[in-house]
């Protein structure tokens, strides 16, 4: 479904990162994907993309959400919902999962169809999962980098994410085991 909507939108040409469970699928973690999330940089980079891909159906937006300072939009194909949204608050640290510069620093290009896809280092979104409490989701992406993680970034995002060191010391270990 993502090849497909990027196909749709070759004319734009704007940053974007692959968040979410799709990008922790996309990277080769086990998980199923409930939809896509595409982060922007900004408005006018989400509004480029959405009027490149017009011919999609279109569900929502773009609009402003202020209870979670974002700009979103989301398109519905053959059931699959593929959200663009901009995340309009700073974060202090350069490893959160969509604050910050945490996405546009840590990132992987991975292929999907004819694309090269760029996608949130894994683990940025390991320190989102924590923080929501899903632990199937932490358990999968844990046991994936335990073969391919970078222990520093992981230790830099969950202190990101705000857990207590404590808590991110058995992160840590778990993935080093």
């Amino acid at each position: 479904m993502l090849a497909r909507v990027l196909d749709e939108a070759r004319t734009a040409r704007v940053d974007f990162r692959v968040v979410g469970t799709a990008a922790a699928q996309l990277q080769g973690v086990e998980l199923d994907a409930g939809d896509i999330d595409l982060l922007f940089r900004d408005r006018e980079d989400l509004d480029a993309f959405a009027a490149a891909v017009a011919q999609l159906p279109l569900r929502r937006g773009p609009l402003y959400i202020a209870e979670s300072r974002q700009y979103f939009a989301e398109l519905a194909l053959d059931g699959v919902s593929v959200e663009l949204s901009t995340v309009e608050w700073e974060g202090g640290s350069d490893a959160g999962e969509c604050v910050g510069e945490g996405p546009w620093l840590h990132y992987r290009s991975v292929r999907c169809g004819r694309h090269d896809v760029p996608v949130v280092a894994l683990e940025l979104r390991l320190a989102t999962e924590i923080l929501r409490r899903r632990e199937d989701r932490s358990a999968a992406l844990i046991a994936h980098l335990r073969e391919h993680g970078d222990r520093d970034l992981l230790n830099r995002a969950l202190d990101a994410a705000g857990m207590a060191p404590g808590d991110r010391l058995a992160t840590l270990a778990a993935v080093a085991s």
